[in-house]
């Protein structure tokens, strides 16, 4: 007669419980709206990589890729940008986000949020977040 231990027991059924959260986590993260609607912060920002120097220094030329990709995330939100400059991974990349915020002005793009309009989106961004 071959005795089974306790750990043998819960082997099986932890590895199903591990890979239940984990697949939970991703549906969620994928169909989550946010900040950016459908599209995580996290992939938000890695389609501002080419923004990335410019976003640390402020002398730096803003590329016209990164110019294209921030008008096109301002249009999806401009709580959207905001996050994504504010976002723990901006802060591990060493983004200054006062210099990041300046993109889109350094970009010449129009309609971008100014004054108290940008004012009310931070706001709003801190209310739902803190």
């Amino acid at each position: 007669m071959v005795h089974k231990s306790h750990v043998a027991k819960f082997v099986p059924l932890s590895i199903v419980m591990m890979a239940w959260v984990t697949l939970n986590g991703f549906i969620r993260e994928a169909s989550a709206d946010g900040e950016c609607g459908k599209k995580s912060i996290r992939s938000a920002f890695q389609s501002l990589n080419p923004c990335m120097v410019a976003a640390r220094d402020p002398q730096i030329k803003v590329s016209p890729l990164c110019c294209k990709r921030v008008n096109t995330l301002i249009h999806i939100s401009p709580r959207c940008l905001y996050a994504v400059f504010h976002s723990p991974a901006a802060r591990f990349a060493r983004i200054v986000p006062a210099t990041a915020m300046s993109i889109p002005k350094r970009c010449n793009i129009r309609n971008r949020p100014v004054g108290r309009n940008a004012e009310v989106s931070i706001t709003t961004f801190y209310v739902i977040v803190y």
